[in-house]
């Protein structure tokens, strides 16, 4: 008989967020697939789970899924569970997943703490339908195509990030939707736990030194926003690259580059468009 891949939720925080049928799988299983073993090794010993552990992230995973899924056809149960909330979602496992349902395994989800909706649920945006956007990539290509998809999502966006790329996201945010309303929320769920709602202005004053993990919730608006669709005069470059310049204190090519992004033109372009306004005075 065969074994059965779970795919098991684990808590974003408060260790005690986790469900009764979770520590069940957890107990029961021949091993535990851990993104962080070290990690999964404190909520084991809260709950005195004697189930062993094996490495398994995206460093890893493609090899990796190869010998678990023997160990399923071998008829070995198995838990797969990532440092926080729920595998696969913005952590590795859809590999192992992909490879246990090709190969004819089941697979169980055993669904507990998500971040993402705990960060909708206290919002107190529309949640009706949202879009989920993971971490904002890093090169700039990419970065461009995902703030335009975020800007024309037409929904409440849930979206993470890094403490030290937070700021910088936020500064761009506002650059390209407006002093939009979102709520920012840092460290879901744990004892210092942070939620500022409010403009992103407010929310980039209350940063202060980023520290910890942060789930973002961006309000949808009212359709009505055009940021960075329509024609913008020299003129209007102008005056924006100054606000950037001399209020946000962005350095001139950042300043560019998200003029850019925000009006889908070249920075060539803007770079032209502002020496033009300068010239006519």
């Amino acid at each position: 008989m065969s074994g059965t891949l779970f795919v098991v939720a684990t808590p974003i925080g408060n260790l005690d967020d986790i469900t009764a049928r979770a520590l069940r799988v957890l107990r029961e299983v021949a091993v535990i697939a851990a993104e962080d073993t070290r990690r999964t090794a404190h909520l084991l010993a809260r709950y005195a789970i004697p189930t062993p552990t094996t490495s398994f992230h995206e460093h890893n995973e493609t090899k990796k899924s190869a010998s678990l899924v023997a160990r399923l056809a071998r008829g070995d149960d198995i838990a797969l569970v990532s440092d926080a909330g729920t595998p696969t979602v913005s952590d590795p496992g859809h590999r192992l997943v992909r490879a246990a349902q090709d190969a004819g395994y089941r697979v169980e989800s055993i669904p507990g703490a998500s971040a993402v909706m705990a960060a909708l649920a206290v919002s107190g945006f529309p949640s009706a339908t949202f879009t989920f956007l993971g971490f904002p990539p890093t090169r700039s290509k990419a970065r461009t195509q995902w703030f335009k998809k975020l800007r024309e999502a037409g929904q409440t966006v849930v979206f993470f990030e890094a403490p030290h790329r937070i700021k910088e996201t936020l500064e761009q945010l506002r650059i390209v939707m407006g002093d939009r309303p979102i709520t920012v929320c840092r460290e879901l769920t744990k004892s210092h736990e942070e939620l500022v709602i409010g403009p992103i202005s407010r929310a980039l004053s209350a940063l202060g030194d980023p520290k910890g993990e942060f789930t973002i919730v961006v309000d949808p608006g009212d359709g009505t926003d055009e940021a960075g669709i329509a024609e913008v005069s020299d003129a209007d470059m102008l005056r924006e690259f100054g606000e950037m310049t001399v209020k946000s204190r962005l350095p001139r090519r950042q300043a560019l580059n998200a003029l850019a992004r925000k009006h889908q033109r070249p920075p060539n372009e803007v770079y032209a468009a502002i020496e033009r306004a300068k010239k006519l005075g």
